[in-house]
């Protein structure tokens, strides 16, 4: 072979490996947005559920100091999330507000009760475990009654469920996808040098050192796409912050880190994985096959 064909042939490898690194990165990119919709979702799902609670109306005739007592008892359950007193003034306030109008001056009095509102842990966040916290509460003798509305919680607990569902299919759908399109990746990028294989095969080589080459370099590209991949999806996450703050937030970092550490071991794992069986195949593969 001429060095001109050599520089040729080189040229070629070279083209060959780089569209296959931007390929693994541009699918892991992929299955990094997938772990971000899970991540963002997950977040959403919290928020929306742990806002969710219900209002403790308190007794007329009971003393300030037993609403502190009972607040403290309510703070100390695994259940609840967060407990406010709020005073006979403060919900007087609040109404007016929501009415906007003076209704104390038009009735001449005020004729809402203290109350404690109780917000709860996301796992309680449902219609059963709000049903037994209510008949536990109800036990009380300074509370008159434990007020949520009922149809908007099971409307909300039914929507979420079925919003996490649908992401879920979605996910895994891009998931298989994203694997899928790794592996014909590599097996294009195998099949390129299948006449390499062959020929280390005639001059005696085992299948374990004609493999060796070929995972390094599948784990190299594995490994190199993710960090690319990783560079582009923070780059991402970054501007999607920016742009969208206050409804789209990603500052868990721990959850980012794993996403990171998932994104690396899928790319050599996959890589690694799709190599091997793509190498096994043309060395079991007869040699008038290979044209």
């Amino acid at each position: 072979m001429s060095k001109k064909e050599n520089r040729t042939y080189s040229r070629r490898l070279r083209s060959s490996y780089v569209t296959s690194i931007i390929s693994i990165s541009l699918v892991l990119l992929l299955l990094g947005l997938v772990g971000l919709l899970l991540i963002n979702g997950s977040n959403i799902k919290r928020q929306v559920m742990e806002s969710i609670g219900f209002n403790v109306i308190l007794k007329e005739n009971v003393k300030e100091a037993d609403i502190y007592q009972l607040q403290k008892i309510l703070d100390a359950r695994d259940y609840i999330l967060s407990t406010e007193y709020i005073t006979k003034e403060e919900a007087a306030l609040e109404t007016e507000q929501i009415l906007g109008e003076d209704f104390i001056h038009f009735l001449g009095y005020n004729p809402l009760p203290p109350s404690i509102r109780v917000r709860l842990h996301q796992p309680w966040a449902n219609p059963d475990s709000v049903m037994m916290i209510e008949q536990e509460l109800e036990k009380y003798n300074s509370i008159e009654e434990v007020y949520y509305k009922k149809s908007l919680l099971y409307a909300v607990y039914e929507n979420i469920r079925q919003i996490t569902l649908i992401i879920l299919g979605f996910s895994v759908l891009l998931t298989l996808i994203s694997v899928t399109l790794i592996n014909n990746t590599i097996r294009l990028s195998v099949y390129s040098k299948r006449f390499i294989i062959n020929t280390m095969q005639l001059i005696g080589a085992t299948r374990r050192i004609i493999r060796r080459p070929f995972l390094l370099r599948g784990a190299a590209s594995g490994f190199t796409g993710s960090l690319i991949a990783l560079s582009l999806l923070f780059g991402l996450v970054y501007l999607l912050q920016e742009e969208f703050e206050g409804v789209i937030s990603f500052k868990d970092y721990d959850l980012l880190a794993i996403l990171a550490l998932g994104v690396i071991l899928a790319g050599v794992v996959i890589n690694l994985i799709s190599t091997f069986f793509a190498v096994n195949k043309y060395l079991n593969i007869k040699t008038d096959k290979l044209y």
